[in-house]
């Protein structure tokens, strides 16, 4: 059996690595960059140093999110114990120009500064993506090299599992996911759950409209996901996880599976990880990509190969999981806060947040706003300064008139409340959720009752149809608002929509089902006005 990865040893090889060249270009290579066109750029890059012969004076490496989407493709050009200079909307041939201006001028290029002095920089702080435009995903070196499986090898050679998980307690965290269960309770049940078999599983099955939270963590960070599973299982005694992700992330499953087998090389998976009794086994499950598959028992049936349908709780998966055995489902944004809280301890993650809310969380920033991309804010942080301040406000001289938080789960949140604190009690107040992360910005043009057919058109979709209630009252939801905004609805289908809210609420199956309502009982709520403008006075009789 190989010898353990010496974690010092490659720390300090990586931070000489830093060195060797004059200038160091960091250059977006996530989904969204890549969209708009990063691979042609960063190809463009390299092949002029080749060219050029320039491979002692720059190295072109391919990073992760730098989080401002909508200015993509990003990089940054890095000279050796100098300044840093960012750039957007990188085409190759900017690209070029941008870097002989640095190595042969020292100069930057003007027309293609990103100003990082905005609040959209300034106002985030960074747990879970502080790798992202940092590390090079593919390489285990460049993520040991910024702390990467010290918080593994701490918990396994300093710390008993109770100690563990007790760190999770003093910090705090709820599950990301959007339950906002807190973490160390989930893990306590699996820890003194009995039997020999135990599993863990991280749950990467995103399925909201617009969020790529989870995705990104995959596909730029993958060895932090890996590193927060083997803590979990250790902690709570099990010695098999699953990833499980949705078949639409190609890129996060090939990035997940090569880091997997990379980690199992340097003995930080498999049999006696770094030299300890501790061994785990992490495999990656795909899904095809049903948005029911986010609830757990789903999930759990889905990596057994059955049909993904939930089922009745009680058992609850900690008592009766896969195959039968104690299971523990944990997001992977949850999974990803694990390795910071063990090196900074619980008591510095529960300072940032708030008393019930600790820590930060990640959003994709989407719709009606200047700025998208991937933020991660203090939860308690106002939606006015996600808005206003990092998002860059509503675009066009159109004004703010509501945000769509936690998906087809979640409600809309009218202007009013741009100064609520976005944390999981102000948003259940308001009749919404946290959700995975997806927030959506939407502007005074936008109809409310359509944005609720939006959603109702969705969970009617992706309704597994094991329970009536989901099945069938999605459907009648969605003909009524089909009618309502198509001008043809009455007073009656008003009424009988509001009834379907809180039947379809009371009595579903699983929590999709039971959530699935809510943005049309919030627009319902706050946009009442703008359904029965849509009502015809008369009442209609529908065939």
């Amino acid at each position: 059996m190989a010898a353990p990865i010496d974690l010092h040893e490659v720390m300090e090889r990586e931070r000489e690595e830093r060195f060797r060249t004059r200038w160091r270009v960091k250059a977006c290579a996530s989904t969204a960059c890549m969209s708009a066109g990063a691979g042609a750029t960063i190809q463009a890059m390299e092949d002029m140093v080749d060219r050029d012969e320039m491979a002692l004076e720059v190295q072109v490496i391919p990073t992760g999110c730098m989080g401002l989407c909508s200015a993509g493709p990003l990089m940054r050009m890095m000279r050796r114990g100098g300044d840093e200079t960012d750039y957007q909307r990188v085409t190759p041939e900017a690209a070029v120009e941008i870097v002989r201006s640095h190595v042969h001028d020292e100069e930057p290029v003007p027309e293609h500064q990103l100003d990082t002095t905005i609040p959209f920089f300034t106002s985030q702080q960074r747990v879970v993506l502080a790798n992202g435009g940092v590390i090079n995903p593919d390489r285990i070196e460049s993520y040991v090299a910024h702390g990467g499986y010290q918080a593994l090898q701490t918990a396994l050679t300093t710390m008993k599992p109770k100690q563990v998980i007790e760190e999770m307690r003093l910090s705090g965290i709820r599950g990301r996911g959007g339950a906002g269960y807190p973490v160390a309770s989930k893990w306590s049940l699996l820890a003194a759950a009995g039997g020999k078999t135990k599993y863990v599983v991280a749950n990467g099955d995103e399925g909201d409209p617009g969020a790529y939270m989870d995705r990104t963590i995959m596909e730029d960070d993958p060895h932090r996901l890996i590193e927060g599973i083997a803590i979990a299982a250790y902690a709570t005694g099990a010695d098999q996880a699953y990833i499980y992700v949705r078949a639409e992330y190609p890129r996060a499953i090939e990035r997940l599976d090569r880091a997997i087998r990379v980690a199992r090389r340097n003995r930080l998976l498999g049999r006696k990880i770094l030299d300890t009794s501790f061994s785990l086994s992490v495999e990656v499950r795909i899904g095809a990509g049903a948005f029911v598959c986010g609830e757990e028992t789903a999930l759990l049936a889905s990596i057994e190969g059955r049909r993904g349908t939930p089922r009745l709780r009680p058992p609850y998966p900690t008592e009766k999981g896969l195959w039968g055995a104690p299971t523990m489902i944990n997001n992977v944004e949850t999974l990803a806060n694990v390795a910071p809280i063990i090196n900074g301890g619980g008591e510095w993650f529960s300072s940032i947040g708030t008393d019930k809310s600790t820590g930060t969380k990640v959003f994709a920033l989407a719709g009606d706003i200047t700025n998208t991309g991937l933020i991660e804010v203090p939860m308690g942080t106002s939606l006015r300064s996600i808005v206003e301040d990092i998002g860059g406000g509503v675009p066009d001289g159109r004004s703010f008139k509501a945000a769509q938080t936690g998906g087809p789960s979640g409600g809309c949140i009218p202007a009013k409340f741009l100064d609520t604190p976005v944390d999981y009690e102000s948003l259940r107040e308001l009749g919404s959720i946290m959700g995975s992360g997806g927030l959506i910005i939407m502007d005074d043009e936008v109809r409310m009752p359509d944005v609720a057919k939006y959603f109702m058109e969705f969970s009617m979709d992706e309704s597994c149809g094991k329970c009536t209630p989901c099945r069938a009252g999605t459907v009648q939801m969605h003909n009524l608002l089909q009618h309502i905004t198509d001008g043809t609805g009455s007073k009656q289908d008003l009424r009988d929509l509001e009834h379907l809210c809180s039947v379809v609420r009371d009595t579903s199956l699983c929590g999709l089902g039971q959530a699935a309502p809510n943005p049309v009982i919030s627009t319902l709520q706050y946009f009442r006005s703008e359904y029965e403008e849509l009502i015809d006075e008369e009442e209609v009789v529908h065939a």
